[in-house]
């Protein structure tokens, strides 16, 4: 992996890159029931929990953005939601795993403390050995999106962040590290440092799941996004690898576009370019399965070459 600053780079110059790199192999749309015909989008990737394959969805009627997060597990074909599974009152989940813990997280809104009308958000977190049995164990900084959780090769816990305004601007991706969940604080998140030369200015981005790859590497699942002249917001699906001892970086690459999912409904009409990184199932013949959300409406499952296997081949 390169040991020089990655180049920082614009949502054009990667789409521009992309274009000649390998392109998505397939596509499906998930088909979900159960939820009052609400949509079901910003999934995760399937996990197992007592021998099931589950998926995490943010659940929301279309003209609102009163979110649960419900687990689901797929019977002939449809996910429906499993029953005895606790439901949560939060959006965008992710799921890990850390020391032996089942790590179930998400994003919680509130109202704004200033801001009369508006709302804020903060991650907050969860572990058990089971879904059943999971308990809260930490909230991250109010305003902060986008914290991820990975136990690394020495068994430490690496922390990815995502801080706004004064330090990070519309969003940047930091990381420390911390000896195990217990010692998580909202200062070691606040303080963490920023990955260098990542997002140029007025772009943003964060990371929604992270892979340990087998050289000790860290695979980052994110996306990067911007706004084009009418306000639109464009959501772009992107990895990069990281060393979480060096501190050394890749450059970022993009894995698809919303034009490689099926078409379907938007939230809204600023939101029909966004796509939602939920997470990637890397499998032994060289590809992976990636699961997105699409425009704030659907879920959908994309068939790509894995982009992490040419990190794990540089020793």
């Amino acid at each position: 992996m390169q040991t020089r600053t990655p180049t920082r780079k614009t949502c054009k110059t990667l789409l521009e890159e992309f274009q000649r790199a390998p392109q998505p192999l397939r596509v499906e749309k998930l088909v979900f029931a159960g939820v009052g015909g609400r949509d079901v989008y910003n999934i995760s990737a399937p996990f197992a929990d007592g021998g099931e394959r589950v998926i995490a969805g943010r659940v929301e009627a279309r003209d609102s953005e009163r979110s649960e997060v419900y687990f689901f597990v797929e019977r002939e074909g449809t996910w429906v939601p499993r029953e005895g599974a606790p439901v949560f009152a939060l959006q965008d989940p992710f799921v890990s795993r850390v020391h032996g813990h089942l790590v179930f997280g998400g994003v919680e809104t509130f109202p704004h403390p200033v801001l009369r009308g508006m709302l804020y958000w903060r991650t907050v977190f969860y572990r058990g050995t089971t879904l059943r049995d999971l308990t809260p164990f930490f909230t991250g900084p109010d305003g902060m999106k986008d914290i991820r959780l990975v136990e690394l090769q020495d068994g430490s816990v690496g922390v990815f962040t995502r801080p706004q305004g004064k330090k990070g601007g519309r969003g940047k991706i930091g990381f420390t590290r911390v000896g195990s969940l217990e010692e998580l604080t909202v200062e070691a998140i606040q303080d963490a440092p920023l990955i260098d030369g990542q997002f140029a200015d007025g772009e943003w981005g964060g990371a929604n799941e992270i892979h340990l790859l087998a050289n000790g590497l860290v695979g980052v699942l994110g996306h990067i996004a911007c706004f084009d002249e009418e306000r639109n917001r464009h959501y772009y699906p992107m990895v990069f690898a990281f060393n979480p001892d060096t501190g050394e970086v890749s450059d970022m690459e993009l894995i698809a576009t919303r034009a490689h999912f099926l078409d379907g409904p938007a939230k809204r009409p600023d939101l029909a370019d966004v796509v939602f990184s939920g997470g990637l199932i890397r499998k032994e013949d060289g590809t992976a399965d990636f699961y997105a959300g699409t425009s704030d409406a659907e879920a959908q499952k994309l068939t790509i070459v894995d982009p992490f296997s040419k990190y794990e081949r540089q020793g």
